[in-house]
């Protein structure tokens, strides 16, 4: 049990680190892509955040739904274990 506890939580730690690092982050859609380097070229002073924010939002999306998704599978189990006779 111990063991498990620590490996746990060292696989937690990495998580956390990897999650914190910076990385570089290029558009890795062609579009976004395209857009970027086309705008790029017209002005010196191109402000990319409107960008970056986009594909926050987008990449949101499915996260809150799975999380929704999951959220009442587990209510619902829940529910039924309560509603289950006791057979022991």
């Amino acid at each position: 049990m111990k063991k498990a506890t620590i490996s746990g939580l060292l696989a937690l730690l990495v998580m956390l680190v990897l999650t914190v690092l910076p990385l570089p982050a290029s558009a890795q859609c062609t579009m976004c892509k395209t857009q970027v380097e086309s705008a790029s070229n017209e002005k010196d002073d191109y402000d990319t955040t409107g960008l970056n924010k986009g594909i926050v939002y987008l990449m949101t999306i499915p996260y809150v739904l799975i999380g929704t998704v999951g959220f009442f599978w587990y209510r619902h189990t829940q529910q039924q274990k309560k509603k289950a006779p006791f057979n022991g």
